[in-house]
């Protein structure tokens, strides 16, 4: 987990308005990944900070894959702006936590129009020579060889794909909304949400079932003063020894530290 999310910041604090959008955002992404057939299964959900981000949700796949089909890839897409889409519909505003989403989806489109050839407007192509060297710390770019109207109808592709998979988010969301306000508050609550856990309140069964309440401790009986070792004994009063004023006495020695009480 260290190493997919970063370390747990266990100093951070959020305050309540972030946590609660923090846990919506993060339920947003989980709903949307459990309606869709193509999204990786939901592994873990948290609204506990790790590296850079508030919260979190984890979605692995059941095995290895090596390559990745168009309605998987727009599956994702879907799942990854469903953060965004619960902040609109529970909130009415968005927030900047949705940044990196954005940043992926819009690299996933690009990729789908210009190297992987599934766009259904401009056909299985190739766009632009790869100019990228990653092993020289250099980010991806590509020389245009295309005219600047189909430069427009890329971007008119790459914004067709993100905002239909957006459009899905929320289409899932808004039949979810029951769904995603009880889970969200059980996550803010608990601030951590296993798989099973979340399956289970998918499946409609009650919180109580799928998180037992610990019992508590029983009250312990209350004590009496403790006796004197004496009397605990002999039941009587122990004899006062030469000194002592009753059971108690200030020992005087010939020290300079003054009275000490026995």
């Amino acid at each position: 987990m260290r190493v997919i999310a970063g370390p747990e910041k266990k100093t951070r604090v959020m305050g309540e308005k972030e946590k609660l959008v923090t846990a919506y955002h993060e339920m947003g992404h989980a709903i949307v990944g459990h309606d869709l057939e193509f999204a990786d299964p939901v592994h873990k959900i948290s609204v506990i900070g790790r590296g850079q981000a508030l919260g979190y949700t984890i979605s692995m796949p059941a095995e290895d894959k090596f390559l990745t089909s168009r309605a998987e890839l727009l599956d994702q897409m879907a799942m990854t702006l469903g953060g965004r889409a619960a902040e609109e519909i529970v909130f009415n505003e968005i927030t900047t936590g949705a940044s990196n989403d954005l940043e992926k989806v819009t690299s996933t489109a690009k990729q789908m129009v210009m190297r992987f050839g599934m766009s259904d407007k401009l056909g299985p192509r190739v766009f632009g020579h790869d100019q990228s060297q990653p092993f020289l710390g250099r980010e991806f770019s590509a020389q245009a060889d295309y005219s600047d109207e189909i430069a427009r109808e890329i971007d008119d592709e790459i914004r067709r794909i993100v905002e239909s998979a957006h459009q899905r988010a929320r289409d899932i969301l808004t039949a979810r909304k029951a769904e995603l306000e009880q889970i969200s508050q059980i996550l803010v609550e608990r601030e951590t949400i296993e798989r099973e856990e979340f399956e289970a309140l998918m499946q409609g069964r009650p919180p109580g079932e799928i998180f037992p309440i610990d019992p508590e401790p029983a009250p312990e009986p209350p004590s009496s003063p403790e006796a004197p070792a004496a009397e605990r004994s002999t039941g009587q009063s122990p004899m006062p020894r030469p000194g002592f004023a009753g059971g108690t006495a200030e020992m005087r020695g010939s020290d300079s530290r003054g009275p000490e009480t026995v």
